[in-house]
């Protein structure tokens, strides 16, 4: 079982006062930090530190959303995957529920637990070895798509696909998803693995692949961790280009913005493709921006903009054409990040909507979601809206339209997080939304904040459903991982 870092302490973690968490008393359902004339459930030896201080309990009970707030028992900073494999197994022992969080990202609590224990994965964030001709590379469940991409490139290499957003850990958006403007090409994320390392509910380590533990594999990846926790991870990787070629073209035409991306993700023009929606003149959201990327050598020729544009029915005096460093291109987000963060803004609520809707309706879906939009329910957020090929998305679990050519709707709202009216009101605007597209045969991509009870979800897996099940059965039969899903 690999152990990162290596070393082993008697630690047993540390309280806001600097006493020792000496164990669980199972009366109380609380982590003892003094001696007690009732008996004690001793805690394993650990690597790390089980945390039970104010600072760590709060952050633990908020997340990206600012919305949910469910306060855990106890906190765990593993010093190695062996800390995660023991405090498992000590939690399942006593009835204890457990949630993995990465970064924080989530929008909806989906990563907290109440009364339980977090188990903060950054720890777990070694990046194995890399080399010119690697075709994978091997990383902790903690390590963050920054740095991967950081100390692959360092040989020439990338994953695949990228979320827009780096600064999230792999084990974060392996549990979902992982889309971006690549996914067209290369697939998702979780497409995009080719090895899990993960401890079950049960507290077994286990390795799974397609060719080992097919069924735990297939149940992980975009499983919303309901079976396993993800420790570790081998990522495929691929030539990377040196410097890209980046567009940005207006539409003023919603079914002419959609018909010109579809058309470009199908002939696989670009090796990025996404949009975003903005307001016009009368601060209607009728404003679409194409945005699409073209690789450089040496992964291929000098771009050709008569090639590329050839055909397409953007506005030309408003386009916008740039040569970038790759990793430049990839973390375009950050000084607006930051931007957003000084002013205070990155704490707002964020009642996201994600919809997948299908490309037979997407101009009716996404105009009816844009009609009632407005900007002040938007806030400071964006709004994106792009095609994905279905042909290369093969995760069962990563739940599609059935269409060809499916669209991402993603209305990344942005509100105050006291304004609890508001933030209700949208969260039910986003129930209603997600209705009317899952009528029309769209599904919804989990990282947003639509209200869903257990029905929903055997619903959103569908013929998936039962094999989720069953996994959840087998390697998580107490039921104690990830409850903040609302899934079982």
């Amino acid at each position: 079982m690999p152990r990162t870092p290596s070393r082993r302490t008697a630690l047993h973690g540390l309280a806001a006062t600097g006493a020792a968490v000496i164990g669980f008393d199972p009366f109380t359902r609380g982590w003892a930090v003094t001696a007690s004339d009732r008996p004690l459930a001793e805690l394993p030896p650990l690597d790390g530190t089980v945390h039970t201080d104010e600072a760590s309990l709060g952050a633990a009970a908020d997340d990206f959303g600012h919305i949910v707030h469910r306060r855990p028992a106890a906190v765990l900073r593993p010093g190695s995957v062996r800390d995660v494999v023991a405090m498992i197994r000590f939690c399942n022992a006593h009835g204890l529920s457990v949630a993995p969080r990465g970064q924080g990202h989530a929008t909806q609590g989906q990563a907290q637990v109440d009364g339980g224990l977090v188990i903060e994965t950054a720890p777990l964030a070694a990046i194995g070895a890399v080399g010119a001709r690697s075709s994978t590379v091997t990383v902790g469940a903690g390590a963050k798509w920054s740095d991967v991409a950081k100390a692959t490139l360092a040989h020439g290499l990338t994953p695949p696909t990228l979320t827009d957003y780096l600064e999230l850990s792999v084990g974060g958006t392996l549990s979902v998803g992982g889309l971006g403007g690549q996914t067209h090409r290369q697939g998702a994320q979780v497409d995009n693995v080719t090895e899990l390392q993960v401890v079950t509910g049960a507290g077994e380590f286990v390795r799974c692949s397609p060719t080992r533990h097919h069924d735990l594999f297939c149940a992980v990846l975009a499983g919303l961790g309901q079976c396993a926790v993800v420790v570790g991870a081998t990522l495929r990787l691929v030539p990377a280009p040196q410097t890209v070629r980046h567009y940005l073209l207006p539409y003023d035409d919603l079914r002419t913005f959609l018909d010109d991306q579809r058309v470009l993700v199908r002939e696989g023009r670009f090796a990025y493709v996404e949009g975003q929606v903005t307001t016009d003149a009368d601060g209607v959201f009728r404003s679409y921006l194409l945005e699409a990327v073209a690789y450089g050598p040496p992964v291929g020729p000098t771009p050709d903009d008569g090639a590329l544009l050839r055909g397409l029915r953007h506005n030309p005096s408003g386009a916008q054409t740039s040569d970038l460093a790759y990793y430049d291109f990839l973390d375009r987000l950050a000084p607006g990040v930051e931007a957003l963060k000084e002013a205070g803004l990155w704490s707002y609520a964020h009642p996201w909507l994600n919809l997948l809707l299908p490309g037979r309706s997407a101009v009716a879906l996404a105009g009816a979601v844009l009609d009632d939009l407005t900007s002040a329910d938007l806030g400071p957020g964006v709004v994106l809206l792009y095609p994905l090929l279905r042909e290369r998305l093969h995760t069962p679990l990563l739940r599609m339209p059935d269409d060809p050519v499916p669209y991402l709707l993603a209305v990344l709202r942005t509100t105050p997080p006291e304004d609890t009216a508001t933030i209700d009101r949208l969260l039910a605007a986003n129930r209603t939304a997600y209705d009317t597209v899952h009528a029309a045969g769209g599904t919804h991509y989990p990282v947003g904040s639509v209200p869903f009870g257990p029905a929903d979800w055997r619903e959103h897996f569908g013929s998936a459903w039962p094999e989720l099940a069953a996994a959840r059965h087998t390697y998580d039969a107490h039921g104690i991982l990830v409850p903040g899903q609302g899934i079982f």
